[in-house]
C-alpha cells in the first residue's frame, strides 16, 4: 500500500512542470559551456591587421563579435513566433509554447554537436539559432513555464510557485555547470573534445522534449473559473467602477514594465561580456573554470530564492525587488575591478540576491490581469526584453572592445549604474502603494 502510494506521488511529480525545467536546464548548462569553449577555440588565430590589435584583443573581439550576431539573431527571430504560440497558450494550448521551443533546442544542440566532430565552421550556429528562434526560442519556452506555474497555484501563493521554478532552474544549472567543465575534457584519439559533454546536452533535451509531449499535466482553465485579479495597489474605494482599477493597474504595468526593460539592459549587458572577459588575461580561464564560474552564477538561483522566503516575512515585493537591484549593482561595481579568480568569486558573493527583482515583477505583473490573458502579458514582458536585448548587446560589445585596452570592466561599472536608475519606477509603484492604502485608511476612519 505504502509503495503504491509512492509510486502514485512520484508519478503526480512527475507531470508537473519542475522535471521538465531541470532537464532543459541540465542540458542547456552543457551546451552553454561548450559553445563557449569552441568558440575560444576557433577564436585562437583570428586577426584584424587594419585594427592594429594584439593576439588577445584579436581573440576577444572575434569572440563578441560571434556572440553579439548570435545573440541578436536569438533575440530577434522568437518575436513573431512566441506571439502566435501565446495566442495558442491562451486559446487552451497550454503545452504548444512549451513543446515547439524544445524541439528548437535539440536541434541546436545537435548543429554544435555537427560542428564540433565534423569540424564544421562556426558560422553554421548562426543558422542553428534562426532554427531555434522560428521555434520561439526561450521567450516562448519559459513564458509558457511561467503560465504553467502561474496556473497551478492561487493569486497569493503565485510569487513562490514562480520562485520554486526558479530555484530548481538554479539548481539544475549548478549541477550541470559543475560536471560541464570536466564532461568537456573528456575525449579520445577517435572523439573531438566536446563530444561527450554535447552528446549528453543533446540527450538531455531530447528527454526533455518527450516528457513535455506525453508526461506533462496542463491544468486547463474554463471560462467558469474565477479570475484572478488581485491588485497591486488596492481600488480607491469599495463602489469604483470596473473601469477606475483597471486604469490604475495599467500604470503599475508600465511602471514595472519599465523597471524589468531597465534591469534587463543592466544585467544582460554585463553578463553578455562576462563569458568573453573571464577568458582573457590575467583570469584566463580553461573549461574546468569556465564550469565553475557558470556555477557560480546559477547559485544565485538558489540564495535569492532564500532572500525571497526570509525578507518577504518583514518587506514588501516592492522593497524585494529593490534589495535584489541593489544586490546585482554592488556585485559588479566590484566586477569591474577584478584582476584575480578569487576577486571574481567575491563579486559574485555580493550578487546574491540578484535574481529576486525579475520574478517579483512577473507575479506583480501577473496579478494585474486576468487568468485567460496571463501568458500573453509574460509573453510581451519577454518580447520587451528581446527588443532591450537589441539595443544592449550591440552596444555593450562595442563599449568593451573600444575599452578592453584601459578598462576592460567599465561595461560592468556602466551596467551598475542602469541597475540603479530601475530602482527608480519601482519607487513610484512604492510611493502610490503606499498613498492608496494611507487613502483606504483615512476613508475607513
Amino acid at each position: 500500500m505504502a509503495l503504491s502510494s509512492l509510486c502514485q506521488t512520484g508519478f503526480t511529480v512527475l507531470r508537473q512542470i519542475g522535471p521538465v525545467v531541470v532537464l532543459e536546464q541540465l542540458g542547456s548548462t552543457l551546451f552553454d559551456t561548450a559553445l563557449q569553449m569552441v568558440v575560444k577555440d576557433r577564436s585562437v588565430n583570428a586577426t584584424y591587421p587594419d585594427a592594429h590589435l594584439s593576439r588577445e584583443e584579436s581573440q576577444q573581439k572575434a569572440m563578441t563579435d560571434f556572440y553579439m550576431v548570435y545573440n541578436l539573431i536569438i533575440r530577434l527571430v522568437p518575436i513573431l513566433p512566441s506571439l502566435l504560440l501565446a495566442r495558442l497558450g491562451d486559446r487552451g494550448w497550454r503545452k504548444a509554447p512549451i513543446v515547439v521551443p524544445l524541439s528548437g533546442y535539440v536541434l541546436s544542440r545537435l548543429a554544435l554537436l555537427l560542428v564540433v566532430v565534423f569540424r564544421l565552421p562556426l558560422k553554421v550556429m548562426f543558422g542553428a539559432a534562426v532554427v531555434f528562434g522560428l521555434s520561439g526560442g526561450f521567450c516562448s519556452y519559459w513564458a509558457g513555464v511561467m503560465t504553467l506555474a502561474s496556473l497551478g497555484s492561487t493569486a497569493t501563493d503565485r510569487s513562490k510557485a514562480m520562485m520554486k521554478v526558479e530555484l530548481l532552474y538554479g539548481a539544475a544549472g549548478l549541477v550541470g555547470s559543475l560536471v560541464s567543465g570536466h564532461l568537456f575534457l573528456l575525449y579520445s584519439v577517435s572523439l573531438e573534445q566536446g563530444t561527450i559533454l554535447l552528446t549528453v546536452s543533446a540527450l538531455m533535451n531530447v528527454l526533455c522534449l518527450l516528457h513535455s509531449v506525453y508526461l506533462l499535466q496542463v491544468k486547463q482553465v474554463t471560462n467558469t473559473e474565477p479570475e484572478d485579479n488581485c491588485h497591486l495597489l488596492p481600488p480607491t474605494y469599495s463602489e469604483a467602477p470596473a473601469e477606475a482599477p483597471l486604469g490604475k493597474n495599467m500604470v503599475n504595468v508600465v511602471l514595472l514594465f519599465a523597471a524589468a526593460v531597465l534591469y534587463e539592459l543592466a544585467v544582460g549587458g554585463a553578463i553578455e561580456i562576462l563569458g568573453s572577459f573571464v577568458l582573457k588575461e590575467p583570469l584566463n580561464w580553461g573549461a574546468t573554470q569556465v564550469g565553475y564560474g557558470n556555477a557560480a552564477g546559477c547559485m544565485i538561483f538558489l540564495t535569492s530564492y532564500v532572500g525571497v522566503i526570509v525578507f518577504r516575512r518583514c518587506v514588501s515585493d516592492v522593497a524585494l525587488i529593490m534589495i535584489g537591484i541593489l544586490s546585482f549593482a554592488s556585485g559588479f561595481y566590484f566586477m569591474s575591478f577584478v584582476t584575480a579568480t578569487y576577486m571574481f568569486y567575491l563579486a559574485r558573493s555580493l550578487t546574491l540576491f540578484a535574481l529576486i527583482p525579475m520574478p517579483t515583477i512577473r507575479s506583480l505583473l501577473s496579478q494585474q490581469v486576468p487568468t485567460s490573458s496571463c501568458g500573453t502579458t509574460l509573453t510581451y514582458l519577454q518580447l520587451a526584453l528581446k527588443f532591450a536585448g537589441l539595443a544592449y548587446i550591440p552596444t555593450f560589445t562595442k563599449i568593451y572592445q573600444g575599452t578592453l585596452h584601459w578598462f576592460p570592466g567599465f561595461v560592468f561599472m556602466l551596467s551598475s549604474i542602469i541597475a540603479v536608475l530601475g530602482m527608480i519606477p519601482i519607487s513610484i509603484v512604492g510611493c502610490r502603494s503606499a498613498q492608496t492604502r494611507e487613502y483606504m485608511r483615512i476613508q475607513g476612519d
